[in-house]
């Protein structure tokens, strides 16, 4: 079955385009190649592309729906939460800093109407989405959420707690590997203070130590480990979290904690196998203040598409007459 992704892409990012005026679709558009921009550290400061501040009603929504084709409903959900969150964080803090959620840009890169290469980033400060399409192939990474505040708390029950799930999840199967298997898990009694591979443009594609091997997890940690990271494939949409999923079958995955066992206290999980990372922290103000990333060390904005299609056009034909 054909993946309907990428054509949802392109139209979304040809109506946003349109949906701009001159001066704001000159701040949006960016050359394919203009690298510095593209692959730049997500999370920067200056951001490329126009803020959704400064479009109309129109024009956000535009963006908004961009967004979305990168996203399963229940992560576009999480993502909205956290652009939320700004408001809730400027309160905080006073009114200092001027945080809102409004502060959230998007870029597109090449021409999404005719380039067999372009792309896409929308971000801000807690959310960065970067899809790299090539020959109608969609590459979707890195994908990151943060949460400042992680919970908000009211009579001491949680209102707001958008990346709960990646918590509870990896609690359960850090509890169900038992004394052996969190043995070989726990890899430090502290945990950092930050995601490992930060917003750095490029991941590593091997984190030491690597903690515990799945095949070491007994039946319910391998289960439950599999369905960690199934949590963070479906942050796509069902046709790119298949693919990925089947890019991973019968790969093997390591899962290493740092910090306390439970939750309230600052600890770090992270997630490796084959061309992928997935990292949780919840370190900074004292444990409510969450970071996550899925990312594909090799295939970070779009290296793996762009490396086959580079293969392709320029792969000498069988009767030796050169590229094609």
């Amino acid at each position: 079955m054909e993946d309907p992704v990428p054509e949802q892409m392109r139209t979304a990012a040809g109506a946003l385009l349109a949906a701009l005026d001159e001066p704001a679709r000159q701040r949006a558009r960016h050359d394919f190649d203009d690298d510095a921009r593209r692959r730049l550290e997500y999370r920067p400061r200056p951001r490329p592309g126009v803020a959704l501040a400064d479009l109309d009603t129109a024009a956000r929504k535009a963006a908004h729906r961009l967004l979305a084709t990168a996203l399963s409903p229940g992560a576009y959900a999480q993502a909205m939460a956290v652009v939320a969150l700004e408001e809730v964080l400027d309160r905080a803090e006073g009114w200092r800093r001027g945080r809102h959620s409004g502060d959230y840009w998007v870029a597109v890169f090449g021409d999404p109407t005719r380039d067999d290469r372009w792309g896409w980033r929308f971000e801000g400060h807690h959310l960065s989405v970067s899809m790299t399409v090539v020959d109608d192939r969609v590459s979707p990474a890195p994908l990151f959420l943060g949460a400042n505040p992680a919970t908000v708390r009211h009579a001491g029950r949680p209102v707001s707690r958008p990346l709960g799930p990646e918590e509870d999840l990896a609690l359960d199967l850090l509890d169900a590997l038992g004394p052996a298997g969190r043995a070989a898990a726990v890899i430090a009694d502290e945990a950092p203070d930050d995601i490992i591979s930060a917003t750095r443009p490029d991941a590593p594609g091997r984190l030491e130590p690597l903690g515990a091997p799945a095949d070491r997890l007994g039946p319910s940690g391998r289960a439950l480990l599999h369905r960690l990271v199934a949590l963070y494939l479906d942050r796509l949409p069902p046709e790119l979290a298949a693919r990925e999923a089947a890019r991973l079958d019968g790969g093997r995955l390591h899962f290493a904690w740092a910090g306390p066992p439970r939750a309230g206290a600052r600890h770090y999980y992270r997630v490796q196998g084959d061309d992928l990372l997935i990292e949780y922290d919840n370190t900074a103000d004292d444990g409510n203040h969450a970071h996550t990333v899925l990312r594909r060390p090799a295939g970070d904005f779009g290296a793996d598409v762009l490396a086959a299609h580079h293969a392709r056009v320029h792969r000498p034909d069988v009767r030796g007459d050169g590229p094609r």
